[in-house]
């Protein structure tokens, strides 16, 4: 199964880390691939209980797979469709405790039973999202998405 990881033992202040680890990870880049890559990988070395990290950008109307860590993924994604689609469409954090049970889901890893999309938007315009997917229910918070939801804004500010 997954190892899972202890950093400080207090959920929050290791997301605080991380945010901070982000920060200095990205301070002075301006490629976009190169910040995402990293953000991904970050991300997925710091999370526990995940199967899949990394973003979509929001190309020619639709969403596109950009930089992650994991499985081959689906490489385009329709505006409003999927959790990924609604998140655009929306432009709200999607939280969605079992993928089964929403409407829609496109299964690109048929390993994964939980997913959380967080919108990037960037001068007011869509530029993608982050989606994160896990091999378990309910495997994503309130915590959770506080921490990630904070983590797109660093990378917004860089992409500016």
């Amino acid at each position: 199964m997954f190892e899972v990881k202890t950093y400080s033992g207090n959920k929050q202040e290791d997301y605080q880390l991380l945010l901070k680890q982000l920060k200095a990870l990205l301070d002075g880049e301006a490629d976009e691939t190169a910040l995402l890559a990293n953000a991904s990988a970050l991300l997925n070395q710091f999370l526990d209980q995940v199967n899949w990290v990394g973003f979509y950008v929001w190309k020619n109307d639709e969403l596109v797979l950009g930089p992650f860590q994991g499985l081959p993924a689906c490489t385009r994604i329709a505006y409003g469709k999927g959790v990924c689609g609604t998140a655009v469409k929306e432009r709200k954090t999607q939280r969605v405790a079992d993928v089964h049970q929403f409407h829609g889901h496109i299964a690109c890893d048929a390993a994964s039973q939980s997913e959380i999309v967080i919108p990037i938007v960037v001068n007011g315009d869509i530029y993608g999202v982050l989606d994160i997917d896990s091999p378990i229910t309910d495997r994503f918070d309130e915590v959770d998405q506080k921490y990630l939801e904070e983590y797109v804004t660093i990378i917004e500010e860089c992409l500016v």
